[in-house]
C-alpha cells in the first residue's frame, strides 16, 4: 500500500506542477491577445539594408581589385580618421594588387606611426611603418569608442550590405505617418544623427560621405557617395576574409575531386561485379 500511495502523491505533484504552468501559460497568450505590445520606433522605422551586388558574391564571385583599391583609398582618406582596421597588416594590400614598393610607401607615409619603447617600458617615440606591422590603432580624442572595422562585415548581419546602407542612408527622414506616432525623430537629439539602416535609428556618427568629390579616384571612376560607399563597403568585405577568394576556389577542385573519384568507385564497382547475378 504505501508504494502505491507515494506514487499517487508524485502524480498529484507532478500533475499540479503542470496544470500551473500550462495556467501561466494561458494568461501569457490570453494577456498578449487582449494587449499587444505597441509598436516601437525601432520596429516602425528601422529598415532592411539595401541591396548590394559585388563581384565576390556567389561560389565563383572574384574579388574585383580596383574597386579594393578605390575602396582602400575611401578608408584611407576618410574612415582612418577615427576607425581603426587593426587586424589587417600593410603586406596584405598585396592582395588587392599592390607591389611591394607601393605597400612600403603607403606603409611609411601613413599618418600614425607605431610607437617604440625604451628599455624600461617609459618614454617612448615614434617610427615609419613598415610593410610587416598592422595598420596602426587610430587614438580618437572624441566621445565613445568608434569600433575596428576589420570585421565590422561579419559582425553585423548583412555585412557589407550593411555598411553600404548605413553610409547612404543618413539623407532619409522618418515618413510623415511614423511622425505622428514618435515625433521625438522629428529632430534628433543633440550630437545625434537619425539613420533608418542603424539599430536604434540614432546614431553619433556624423555622415562620413558628404558629397561628390571627397576622393580623387586615380582610375578616373566618378567619386559619387554611392561610388564611395560601394566601394569602401566591398574594401572591408575584404578585411574581414582576404581569403575567401583562394578558399572558394580550393573548395571547388576539392569538389570536383570527389565527383571524379565517384565516378572511378562506381567504374570499379561495374567492373568487378559484372557478371555476377543477384
Amino acid at each position: 500500500m504505501l508504494p502505491i500511495f507515494i506514487r499517487s502523491i508524485k502524480f498529484l505533484i507532478g500533475g499540479g506542477f503542470v496544470f500551473v504552468l500550462g495556467l501561466a501559460l494561458f494568461g501569457t497568450v490570453k494577456d498578449l491577445i487582449q494587449n499587444p505590445a505597441a509598436e516601437t520606433a525601432e520596429h516602425a522605422m528601422h529598415k532592411p539594408p539595401k541591396e548590394l551586388k559585388l563581384a565576390s558574391d556567389g561560389f565563383f564571385g572574384k574579388f574585383d581589385n580596383a574597386q579594393l583599391q578605390r575602396g582602400f583609398q575611401v578608408y584611407k582618406e576618410v574612415c582612418a580618421t577615427c576607425h581603426s582596421l587593426h587586424s589587417v597588416s600593410f603586406r596584405e594590400l598585396h592582395g588587392i594588387g599592390y607591389n611591394e614598393a607601393e605597400i612600403k610607401k603607403i606603409a611609411k607615409d601613413w599618418g600614425t606611426k607605431q610607437p617604440v619603447f625604451d628599455e624600461k617600458g617609459g618614454t617612448w617615440g615614434e617610427r615609419d611603418n613598415l610593410a610587416s606591422d598592422r595598420l596602426p590603432k587610430v587614438y580618437y580624442a572624441g566621445t565613445g569608442s568608434p569600433p575596428d572595422l576589420s570585421l565590422i562585415t561579419k559582425a553585423r548581419h548583412d555585412g557589407g550590405a550593411y555598411v553600404y546602407s548605413l553610409l547612404t542612408g543618413y539623407d532619409e527622414k522618418p515618413s510623415p505617418e511614423a511622425l505622428k506616432h514618435f515625433p521625438e525623430f522629428a529632430k534628433p537629439a543633440e550630437g545625434m544623427h537619425f539613420n533608418p539602416y542603424f539599430a536604434n535609428l540614432n546614431i553619433a556618427m556624423p555622415p562620413p560621405l558628404t558629397g561628390e568629390g571627397q576622393v580623387t579616384y586615380a582610375d578616373g571612376t566618378r567619386p559619387t557617395v554611392d561610388n564611395m560607399a560601394k566601394d569602401v563597403s566591398a574594401f572591408l568585405v575584404w578585411t574581414a576574409e582576404p581569403h575567401a577568394q583562394s578558399r572558394k576556389s580550393a573548395g571547388f577542385a576539392v569538389i570536383l575531386f570527389l565527383l571524379f573519384a565517384t565516378g572511378l568507385a562506381y567504374g570499379a564497382y561495374l567492373t568487378v561485379w559484372k557478371g555476377v547475378k543477384h
